[in-house]
């Protein structure tokens, strides 16, 4: 056995010990999220921005609003794309070079939230049904990890996205031009979706796992829903499996739990 995993397996028993007693290792409940901070229009040259601090887990989220085409199988709907980068400076563990699975699975579950939720109104983003439509690029960054990047990055990819204003267009059906107009208008956002991760370590789910916690989680399932308490998406992570009733209870919190946490962001918006 490494050292690596003699210590994680000293960690697991340590994490294990507490959690009889209802405890975890920085002192929260089973339940808790840690210290949540989110500030809006923090890049200048964004569309829109947002930076999440989540414990001591730090995301920048910048929004750019182009113009190109639409899907073939969508001609009438304007594109969304999230693209993760987890920046080496950010923890060990990340490496330069092209995306991995990690952030890759990152960028699908929170792009699966905003899309699924249907938060943006696509339909209001086209210019040319079928030729031009608005392209929204949200790029995350992982500035420092330590622990729940998925709830950390969707918090901020949806703060992000609130706070976007594009600028206004018209489209000359004799040149095909378009030009862009110093107006700006918000982006279109209806709902606010909003992911909540738990962390199942032994018989225990525990809320906003810490990095220490994700070393030696058994599984991980994040929920996301909206201010109706709709599920956009559910995405199971890290092997393990989750009974019937540890999947309800994750939704029940979920949804008790997302809506402090959009009374924040909201507030980030409004005060940014």
């Amino acid at each position: 056995m490494s050292d690596g995993e003699v210590m994680a397996s000293i960690m697991r028993d340590h994490i294990l010990a507490l959690l009889k007693e209802g405890k975890r290792v920085d002192g929260r409940g089973l339940g808790e999220y840690r210290d949540l901070e989110v500030r809006t229009g923090v890049i200048q040259k964004a569309e829109g921005s947002a930076w999440v601090k989540l414990g001591n887990t730090q995301v920048l989220v910048g929004v750019k609003v182009d113009v190109g085409e639409p899907f073939p199988d969508l001609p009438d709907r304007g594109v969304i794309t999230t693209n993760v980068e987890l920046v080496p400076l950010a923890s060990p563990g990340f490496e330069p070079g092209p995306p991995d699975e990690n952030a890759i699975e990152l960028a699908r579950v929170v792009d699966r939230g905003i899309r699924e939720s249907q938060a943006v109104e696509l339909e209001n983003l086209v210019i040319v049904p079928g030729k031009l439509v608005r392209v929204v690029f949200v790029d995350v960054h992982v500035l420092d990890h330590d622990g729940n990047l998925l709830d950390a990055s969707g918090i901020g990819a949806i703060a992000a996205l609130l706070s976007t204003k594009i600028p206004k267009v018209e489209y000359n059906e004799e040149t095909g031009e378009v030009q862009v107009l110093d107006e700006y208008e918000p982006l279109p956002v209806k709902r606010v979706p909003v992911p909540v991760t738990f962390a199942k370590i032994g018989a225990n789910m525990l809320v906003d796992p810490s990095l220490d916690e994700e070393r030696v989680m058994d599984g991980r399932l994040t929920v996301t829903t909206d201010e109706n308490g709709m599920i956009s998406s559910v995405q199971k992570g890290n092997g393990g499996s989750f009974k019937l009733e540890e999947v309800m209870y994750a939704i029940d919190v979920a949804v008790k739990a997302s809506s402090g946490i959009r009374e924040r962001i909201l507030a980030a918006v409004k005060g940014g």
